[in-house]
């Protein structure tokens, strides 16, 4: 039988055997990739990742309407960059859906009630700085959000605080561009405004 690994520091967590990890691994097929190592509650894991698909989801919705809806001067660039986003998005709406499956819950798409699971909002935002300041609004929700939940993550569930590591940097870079159109739209915020 092969012997179970310690490592000689007892800050360093404990290796189980091989033996106990192929037992284990034949045990509980029904749960998935939800093995006993798992230390996250994976109901409230899949509650917590269908808000967040359902933000991604708004955000995929507004960033759209944006693209097709910008008018005026310098238009074109900005509804490039809508387009862009939308599409960045939606991709991190398609990894949470898959996260979420992955975890043996069902996406929810529904569009009824997706609002009121969203973090972020729906604001056509009007005329084009208008738009803007909502997407920049919108992504700094989305920062705070995501740093919450890879802080809730942390250990628990490694995978799913990856992915939201990854999005979280996405939408970093998403505000910063929101901020510099919105600078060179109308000017530096001001300290009342931020």
């Amino acid at each position: 039988m092969t012997r179970a690994v310690t490592t000689g520091d007892a800050s360093k967590p404990f290796l189980t055997d091989v033996q106990t990890l192929r037992d284990r691994a034949r045990n509980h097929l029904e749960t998935g990739n939800v093995t006993q190592s798992y230390k996250a509650d994976v109901t409230q894991a899949i509650a917590i990742l269908q808000s967040v698909l359902a933000t991604e989801i708004v955000c995929v919705l507004r960033y759209t309407m944006h693209a097709v809806a910008a008018t005026g001067i310098s238009s074109e660039g900005v509804k490039a960059e809508f387009a862009q986003h939308a599409k960045e998005e939606q991709m991190h709406m398609m990894a949470v859906a898959e996260r979420i499956n992955q975890l043996g819950g069902v996406p929810n798409f529904s569009p009824e009630g997706l609002l009121t699971r969203s973090a972020s909002q729906y604001s056509e935002g009007g005329n084009l700085v208008g738009m803007i300041r909502e997407n920049y609004i919108a992504e700094r929700i989305a920062i705070d959000h995501y740093r919450e939940l890879i802080r809730y993550f942390a250990d628990d569930d490694p995978a799913t605080r990856t992915m939201l590591e990854g999005i979280l940097s996405t939408e970093e870079e998403h505000a910063n561009d929101m901020h510099d159109l919105l600078v060179a739209h109308e000017g530096p915020p001001t300290l009342a405004s931020r």
